[in-house]
């Protein structure tokens, strides 16, 4: 019999009070016994986010003194045990059947370092929504097919082997890009495979807050940054909680 995957869930939440509780109601109703672990990486965080999180005797919640998205990434990489770990965010609404699109992928695959998919989002006016499904079918598809990696720093799962390989996440990034940057490297050291339907339902509150148009424009222009010079260019960032 073959030995069961194990893996290890992974929420960086910074200040996410408002979304953390909901997060983690969605995980343990759709993950149907297929995570090893659960971590909460508390990165920073000034209001009760870890207080909230702890109430759940399923998860394990570690603190990252060092505030930024890969610090985050980094610390529960360096506390997880799976031999996969997956990503989502502290305001995703995980869905039944994407654990599950996980272990088989991973199992089926074992040249596999990282497997990703689009978001969703459950809280935008339809016009937006439609717009956002035009850019991955227009825009994102082409991105893919070229490049052969992408990954969205909310949705996606990566095995430890390229993780190791890759000695951890790049935490001279600062936002941008950053999950560009974790796709081309893990690309070096296996398939990197890109599921349009392996979607992850998200809060737009980024998208709302800065508008939907300058958003896609900044990733966008991140990306290709990353392909072509692997380095992001936009430095400065907003948190919208």
């Amino acid at each position: 019999m073959a030995q069961k995957l194990k893996i290890s869930l992974v929420i960086p939440a910074y200040n996410e009070s408002k979304y953390i509780r909901a997060c983690l109601e969605h995980v343990l109703k759709n993950s149907h016994g297929l995570l090893s672990e659960i971590i909460v990486v508390d990165n920073a965080s000034t209001d009760n986010t870890a207080q909230i999180a702890a109430q759940f005797s399923e998860v394990k919640v570690v603190r990252e003194e060092k505030k930024g998205l890969p610090f985050a990434r980094q610390r529960g990489w360096l506390m997880a045990t799976g031999d996969v770990l997956a990503y989502i965010d502290a305001d995703t609404h995980m869905p039944t059947g994407w654990c599950s699109t996980i272990t088989r992928e991973f199992s089926k695959d074992k040249t596999l370092a990282c497997l990703s998919g689009p978001y969703s989002y459950y809280d935008l006016p339809s016009w937006q929504q439609l717009l956002i499904r035009g850019y991955w079918l227009i825009l994102a598809r082409p991105m893919y097919f070229f490049t052969k990696y992408m990954a969205v720093g909310g949705n996606f799962a990566i095995s430890r082997y390229a993780l190791e390989k890759m000695q951890g996440f790049d935490t001279s990034i600062d936002f941008y890009g950053e999950d560009t940057d974790i796709a081309r490297r893990a690309s070096r050291f296996g398939h990197v495979k890109f599921k349009f339907d392996f979607i992850m339902p998200t809060s737009g509150r980024r998208l709302s807050g800065q508008g939907v148009l300058k958003t896609m424009i900044l990733y966008i222009f991140n990306f290709f940054t990353e392909v072509l010079f692997k380095r992001p260019v936009t430095k400065k960032y907003i948190d919208i909680r």
